[in-house]
């Protein structure tokens, strides 16, 4: 039978069965971790992501024989063009069967939608900016993922090279044993930097107090921070004000590190969560109507792996060992909660400024994902 593209309407109810295939597809795969549901479908709705005040974006679904084979989003993001004089669209929330005609079909639907809309060329995989995950994984297929990654089959890169897409991107991934203690060097130059710049490390017992003293400049750091990185999107006082909430909804405060200077200006940042992939496994990123409960174990410690979901440093402090303050500081907190390992989540593989952290540690890089590009 020949496949059916359908364009999928932003309801909750069509978002739900398009958010759904993408996991029901991975169903038995032990490396996958799903997405919360709710997220995803927040994610997709006008009405409530904040990143549509400047976004277009379009979904669709194929069918065959009546059944779902394959999704796939079109992304417009305006002010990433703006900023970069390209008409680029963006593709997103990608799964299909291994099956040429199903990947013709949706990759076609998507591309004539971008070339409607005045696009001459396609890249992805990215969401509608940063905080969305990004990145077609080409290396570590047999590696747990984390809830901040997109997981695919080994056969999807090699459809990205038949359809005549190259590689725009890479990221890298690694994982790091956390030590016992704090390695002696690492502790020197943390010593060192603090006194010679005079900072200092912030804690918090309230959430509330991080909200009202540095929740905004959190993120305002993070748009300082990463500007220059590859399609970096700003985030606007709507989204800072999104991510302020859905953040300190669920972070252990322990795990979260500010640095600031002499006059109390925000300096750097690290944020951590505890790893939430076994848990998002075990509910299958449902909460209901008993998946909160490995979420909420997950939620009082129950992991031995930390996720290293944000570093922002102010870009005049960068390579100033800044970074080893962040982690002299997390680091007992991590023996602590009886974390054994740490995942970088996604950097990109010229970013050396920011590999160079894991120089004082036994890591290992275990994942490589890549953005593709092609001519529309």
């Amino acid at each position: 039978m020949s496949v059916e593209i359908r364009k999928i309407e932003p309801t909750r109810s069509q978002l739900k069965k398009y958010v759904n295939f993408g996991i029901d597809l991975y169903d038995g795969n032990p490396w996958f971790v799903p997405p919360l549901v709710t997220d995803d479908i927040n994610t997709l709705s006008p009405d409530k992501n904040p990143a549509f005040d400047f976004c277009e974006a379009q979904s669709f679904m194929a069918y065959r024989d009546g059944k779902p084979v394959g999704r796939i989003t079109g992304i417009i993001n305006n002010i990433v063009n703006e900023r970069t004089g390209k008409k680029s669209m963006r593709f997103g929330f990608v799964d299909f069967i291994d099956d040429d005609e199903v990947v013709d079909a949706l990759f076609d639907a998507v591309s004539q939608w971008g070339r409607e809309k005045g696009m001459t060329s396609i890249v992805g995989p990215l969401g509608f900016t940063d905080m969305d995950q990004e990145g077609m994984l080409i290396e570590g297929f047999e590696e747990l993922g984390t809830m901040a990654t997109i997981y695919n089959y080994p056969y999807y890169p090699r459809h990205m090279e038949r359809l005549g897409f190259e590689k725009e991107a890479d990221w890298v991934e690694f994982r790091v044993t956390v030590p016992d203690a704090i390695p002696e060097k690492h502790s020197r130059i943390a010593q060192l930097v603090q006194q010679r710049n005079n900072l200092k490390i912030k804690k918090f017992k309230s959430r509330k107090t991080v909200k009202e003293q540095y929740g905004v400049a959190l993120f305002e750091l993070i748009n300082e921070a990463y500007d220059e990185l590859y399609g970096y999107s700003p985030l606007t006082k709507r989204q800072i004000n999104y991510y302020v909430d859905m953040y300190l909804s669920i972070i252990n405060l322990d795990l979260v590190t500010v640095v600031t200077d002499a006059d109390d200006k925000l300096v750097a940042v690290g944020i951590s969560i505890q790893s939430f992939s076994k848990a998002l496994q075990k509910s299958r990123g449902r909460l209901f109507p008993f998946g909160w409960i490995p979420l909420l174990q997950a939620l009082r410690g129950k992991s031995d792996t930390v996720d290293l979901l944000l570093i922002a440093v102010k870009p005049e402090y960068q390579n100033k060992g800044v970074n080893a303050l962040l982690f002299a500081d997390l680091i007992p907190y991590y023996n602590k909660y009886g974390f054994k390992y740490a995942e970088s989540n996604p950097e990109l593989e010229d970013n050396s400024k920011v590999q160079d952290q894991w120089s004082y540690f036994e890591r290992r890089q275990h994942r490589r994902r890549r953005s593709f590009r092609k001519d529309l």
